[in-house]
């Protein structure tokens, strides 16, 4: 799995040195920004007096898990790609902080913790190619303690019909919204895609409480590039917006992805 979550991008750490500067960078950073203003609002509930238990699920090459590290708390990539885990090693080491880094996929979870040992588990980006969502969940709610939390992020299937639809690929994206995993054709890169509704009965599903969806990347993919030339502020201004945007549910639908917190019983 690939690096997803980028929430480096918008902490001003030295974690985020691997981006691109200018137009990109903004990009980066009004892409992430409701992410992780939510895990941040997160870890300060969560914490108590010591460092975070916090598993990163399909972690990548740890845009997630670094800052994370880099805030105190112990910090695990579960990851199935060696590639990825040894960029991972490099991150860490580039911003002095340690990020255990271990290969394996989701049902090798209980097999890797104690049952109810993390505090905080990452699944973004994973469910859309896992075999069976429903399962991968309740590996990760296995591992989770009572009181502890899982943060979802998937790609969400309305915003996928938008950007074909904007492309010009109308016939597909109709056939993505009456796909029942989200897709637009034999073609489509992407294994999964989520209805809010679906994220939602999977929260339910797997025992997991006061599940909330936000969406993220509402503006930020639909921007073209051309907006932050000759504009120093354009990037900051994009994030306010995606912030503002985070708080109107209505927008949700549009979002490119869709990101909820739910806690475990």
């Amino acid at each position: 799995m690939t690096d997803r979550t980028g929430v480096s991008a918008t902490t001003g750490s030295g974690s985020g040195a691997g981006w691109a500067t200018g137009p990109a960078r903004a990009a980066g950073a009004a892409r992430t920004a409701v992410v992780w203003d939510a895990l941040s609002q997160l870890l300060e509930g969560l914490a108590d007096d010591g460092p975070l238990e916090i598993v990163d699920a399909g972690g990548g090459t740890g845009g997630a898990a670094v800052p994370l590290a880099e805030l105190g708390h112990r910090v695990t990539v579960v990851e199935p790609s060696p590639d990825s885990l040894a960029a991972l090693e490099r991150r860490a080491a580039e911003q002095g902080v340690t990020v255990r880094g271990v290969q394996g996929e989701t049902r090798d979870l209980a097999s890797l913790f104690a049952p109810g040992s993390a505090d905080l588990v990452l699944v973004h980006n994973v469910l859309e190619y896992v075999e069976d969502p429903v399962a991968a969940l309740r590996d990760v709610v296995g591992i989770t303690r009572a009181g502890g939390a899982v943060s979802l992020l998937v790609t969400n299937a309305a915003a996928g019909a938008l950007h074909r639809a904007l492309a010009g690929h109308i016939a597909e994206a109709r056939r993505l919204l009456g796909d029942p995993d989200g897709r637009w054709g034999e073609a489509d890169p992407m294994p999964r895609r989520f209805t809010r509704q679906r994220l939602l009965e999977l929260v339910d599903g797997a025992g997991l409480t006061g599940g909330s969806v936000r969406g993220v990347r509402v503006f930020a993919d639909l921007v073209p590039g051309h907006a932050w030339e000759g504009d120093a502020q354009a990037g900051q201004h994009l994030v306010e917006l995606e912030r503002s945007a985070a708080e109107h549910p209505e927008l949700t639908g549009i979002a490119t992805q869709l990101h909820a917190i739910a806690h475990r019983p």
